[in-house]
């Protein structure tokens, strides 16, 4: 009982050390993964596992180890923010893949990508046919990026000398019922205001409502709490 006792104080130690760790070594770690990155997680976890079900005393020595990787993985972001040549050589260039009609197989070859692999992540980008594609680069994440060509992009509103509105984030006035104050102040609106656009929309009270939002064009909409009336499934 003992044993497992601690098993689960270190279970939750190591589970405290890898959430500061990993938010000292910022959002890229959840994110895309360099080569480095992707090592890095990986050491790191394996040391926390090992810290967790080790019943021996000695913590200090894994508990080093994440905190010597984590440093590691700081120091290099740093040093790959201030040197191109850095970055480059830690995180990698762009290859390219694929250009004018052009298979280049010695970059396919290099990346360890065959013709299959290429194929099929055209065709999960939405392009099934590679004469609509004017350049496929590998990035350094590992993904592949696609450039259509000009016949082949869709249209926007700049082709037909459009100019629209600029779009922006809607602001988050109520949540769970609870007025966001600061959202509300800084959208320029007041409490009276907030009250007159719920009632509009069907809600008698604040509480009622689960989310509302409103974004620079005075667009407004409430979400309620109550349950949704039951719709059948045509699809039975």
């Amino acid at each position: 009982m003992q044993e497992i006792f601690y098993v689960v104080c270190l279970s939750v130690g190591s589970i405290v050390v890898l959430f500061i760790l990993t938010k000292l070594m910022g959002c890229r770690q959840m994110s895309e993964l360099s080569m480095f990155d992707y090592i890095n997680g990986i050491t790191i976890g394996s040391i926390a596992a090992e810290m967790a079900t080790s019943l021996e005393d000695n913590f200090l020595q894994p508990l080093t180890a994440m905190v010597v990787y984590a440093i590691a993985s700081v120091a290099l972001s740093f040093f790959c923010d201030k040197s191109v040549w850095f970055r480059r050589f830690i995180d990698g260039k762009p290859v390219i893949l694929y250009d004018n009609d052009k298979l280049y197989k010695k970059n396919l070859s290099r990346a360890k990508i065959d013709i299959n692999e290429f194929l099929a992540q055209c065709r999960i980008n939405g392009y099934f046919d590679l004469s609509k594609i004017q350049t496929a680069l590998l990035e350094p994440n590992g993904k592949i990026s696609f450039l259509p060509k000009s016949t082949e992009r869709p249209l926007n509103p700049a082709d037909l000398n459009l100019n629209l509105p600029l779009e922006s984030l809607s602001a988050n006035l109520i949540i769970d019922g609870k007025v966001m104050e600061k959202n509300l102040l800084h959208s320029g609106k007041d409490i009276k205001w907030l009250e007159n656009q719920i009632k509009g929309q069907g809600f008698n009270h604040i509480e009622d409502v689960l989310l509302a939002t409103c974004d620079l064009q005075n667009n407004f909409h409430a979400f309620g709490t109550k349950k949704p009336v039951t719709i059948p499934d045509i699809l039975d």
